[in-house]
């Protein structure tokens, strides 16, 4: 069948620009730059404020990459303005020298990269902000003309806020809400497939195979490493903190399902009871997934319909069965905490379900915390030198304010570029900003040819004013599409076009605007080189042993609190904060290209070897008191001595994990199995707490962690 005439275009349109969100963007900003840069500078007759309205567009409408619909990235751009009015202000004071200027610079570069670390707007707005202090640090010293530069800048902004729900609005995105509703109801599929294995027996085990295998990978897309930077829940907030607790509840969820369905004993070893326990739980997490998108009938104040206390048979079970009702009793408690990490996320500020027992570590600690105090309390835990936000604001800051003196010093024509340059092609390592250097150079030179010519040819003020809409459409629309070299030409075929609009211009501008990027881009990477050249690899392999000594001691601590000899407190905190800098370390190794000496390691399957030991520890203890173990304290000293030993193990895998290299074969695995027959021989004596189930869930946890660690030692795929 032949095509039609610009069928093909439209293909390879779509595999680039899925649901033309690059195209409408580019629409967008070509309407409202032409508007305010027509009315400020012909209609008006203001030179600044026709450059700082247009920048004021440019900033916020291509450099900002705000999450969420069309009306919240308007107002997330409202309420970034008085930021911008301070940042074009302190700017306009500071440059009454160079070395005001770039000091400032140092700091409101320092200050906006690392704002990031609150969430994804605030590293969406990022780089609009730095050009805000950027454009206004420049030569002319002109205080008078700040009523203007505000002015401009406001109209800007405004205008494309407006047009971002007013122009070819972009469809809503799928949001992590989404994203882990279709990961709550793979689960609950699993779930309602174990209960079939229950007391249907073989047959119905293929099905919760193909049904665990969808689960994973429904959970696979929640994943911070997974996700675009605009829909990670990263922020420090109530909602995003419960959001990123309901993901980690999913995948002890995912993890208890599957070691239950791998059982071999487990077909036909349960019971109608028992399997109505998992329909159960299958149903709350529906409900669950209601609540997370707000569907209609959905209620976010409802309790999971599930029983709390397994069926009283489990008295008369023999080791295997007592094995099975311990992995559904901590089941039922994962996806109680699945439940009310949602209802926190959805649900107005305050505390939602009761407290754990004192003094166990409280899952939702941040549940009645006011927005600063979690705010203050992030940034904080990223005032480190392992952090990768830190390390980026660092570098960022220092190569600002470095091409800022050059700039200066050098007395560069349209300085303003070299800055821009630096801030567009600067990346997380030094191999990849080395990378952008070649083609972001060839691409500058080949616009600078082709505006020069131009400028040669038609030095005439109309003609740019004829042009601006085109280059507008072919920098922002076209450009990025085509690659980093052509979007540097486009680029800087659209400022000169501006420039020659605003001032008097000859074909020597083409020429300052090739030495302006080349300054910047070789600012860029000899800044890449002297700090933290590796990106985020370097302290990847720190940040991830840490973890992984800090969940193994969290291991030991929650098994010792369990039997009354330990307080676990201090060891859940530090496996909290080592977990933040961990999964901001793999989320950013994830979006640099790889360094060949890190790929001996599996990263994705050693942060989950932690994250299973830390998050499940904490899911026992949010539900049982300290000393839930103590009254059999022969079975309760075998499982610590165990959980030491494995910990013990947790910090062997972390000293290879700092070299980047596993080259010693995991210990050999503790034997399972003997605590489930202690626990049938106490209770065939006579011992009727239920309780006495906790040891099984702790020897099946023990065990599980067992599997994670020999996974983290495998061959990465």
């Amino acid at each position: 069948m032949r095509r039609r005439p610009g069928e093909g275009l439209r293909d390879r349109l779509r595999r680039r620009d899925p649901g033309y969100r690059l195209v409408r963007r580019a629409a967008r900003l070509t309407v409202v730059a032409s508007l305010v840069f027509y009315g400020c500078r012909y209609g008006l007759g203001d030179v600044t404020l026709a450059t700082y309205a247009l920048f004021g567009t440019v900033a916020t409408g291509s450099f900002a990459q705000l999450p969420g619909p069309p009306g919240q990235r308007a107002r997330t751009l409202l309420a970034a303005l008085p930021v911008a009015w301070s940042l074009v202000a302190v700017g306009t004071v500071l440059a009454v020298s160079t070395a005001a200027a770039s000091a400032g610079m140092l700091v409101v570069g320092f200050a906006v990269a690392f704002a990031g670390v609150g969430g994804p707007r605030l590293v969406g707005l990022a780089n609009a902000l730095q050009l805000f202090y950027i454009l206004a640090c420049f030569p002319p010293y002109r205080p008078d003309s700040l009523p203007a530069r505000l002015a401009g800048v406001t109209l800007g902004v405004v205008l494309v806020a407006l047009a971002e729900v007013a122009l070819w609005p972009d469809p809503a995105p799928v949001g992590f809400p989404q994203r882990l509703a279709g990961a709550a109801g793979g689960l609950a599929d699993l779930v309602d497939a174990l209960a079939d294995v229950l007391v249907a027996g073989p047959g119905a085990a293929e099905a919760a195979a193909r049904r665990r295998a969808r689960a994973a990978r429904l959970l696979d897309g929640v994943r911070m490493s997974r996700l675009p930077v605009t829909a990670r829940p990263t922020g420090a907030g109530r909602r995003d903190r419960a959001w990123r607790d309901a993901a980690a509840a999913g995948q002890e969820v995912l993890a208890v399902a599957g070691s239950l369905a791998s059982r071999p004993d487990l077909p036909g070893s349960g019971d109608a009871d028992l399997a109505g326990v998992l329909r159960r739980c299958a149903a709350s997490l529906r409900r669950a997934a209601d609540v997370a998108v707000r569907r209609p009938g959905a209620a976010a104040g409802d309790e999971p319909e599930w029983a709390g206390a397994l069926p009283p048979s489990w008295r008369a079970a023999g080791p295997v069965r007592l094995r099975v009702d311990a992995a559904v009793r901590t089941l039922v408690d994962q996806v109680g905490t699945f439940a009310t990490a949602v209802r926190i996320a959805t649900g107005p500020g305050g505390r939602h379900g009761p407290r754990p027992p004192a003094p166990g570590p409280d899952p939702f600690w941040y549940a009645g915390r006011s927005t600063w105090s979690l705010y203050r309390r992030q940034f904080r835990a990223h005032l480190t030198p392992r952090s990768v936000y830190l390390e980026g604001a660092v570098r960022l800051a220092v190569a600002l304010a470095a091409a800022r003196v050059i700039a200066g010093v050098v007395n560069l024509q349209h300085g303003f570029w070299v800055l821009l340059a630096t801030l567009s092609l600067m990346r997380a390592s030094a191999a990849d900003t080395r990378t952008t250097l070649r083609p972001a150079l060839v691409g500058t030179l080949a616009g600078g040819a082709a505006g020069g010519l131009l400028l040669l040819v038609s030095p005439e003020r109309q003609a740019y004013a004829a042009l601006l809409p085109l280059a507008l459409v072919l920098a922002f629309g076209v450009g990025p599409l085509l690659g980093l070299g052509w979007a540097q030409a486009l680029l800087t075929l659209l400022l000169i076009v501006v420039f020659a609009q605003l001032n008097p211009a000859s074909w020597q501008l083409a020429g300052a605007r090739v030495v302006d990027v080349a300054v910047g881009a070789v600012v860029g990477v000899l800044a890449g080189l002297l700090l933290w050249p590796r990106g985020s690899g370097g302290e990847l392999r720190r940040t991830a042993g840490a973890y992984l000594v800090t969940s193994g001691r969290a291991v030991e601590r929650t098994v010792e609190a369990l039997a009354g000899t330990a307080d676990p407190r201090g060891a859940v905190d530090a496996a909290r904060r080592a977990e933040a800098l961990a999964t901001a370390s793999l989320v950013q190794y994830h979006a640099e290209r790889h360094d060949p000496r890190l790929s001996h390691v599996d990263w994705d399957a050693v942060l989950a070897a932690a994250h299973r030991a830390s998050h499940g520890g904490q899911a026992l203890l949010a539900d049982r008191r300290p000393g839930a173990l103590a009254p059999w304290p022969g079975p309760a000293a075998a499982l610590a001595a165990r959980a030491t030993r494995l910990c013990e193990r947790y910090a062997d895998l972390a000293s290879q994990v700092a070299r980047a290299r596993i080259d010693r074969p995991p210990a050999p695995a503790d034997p399972t199995g003997d605590v489930a027959r202690e626990v049938h021989g106490l209770v065939r004596d006579g011992e009727d707490r239920p309780a006495v189930l906790s040891l099984v869930e702790v020897d099946s946890w023990l065990a599980d962690l067992d599997g994670h660690l020999r996974r983290a030692t495998a061959t990465p795929p």
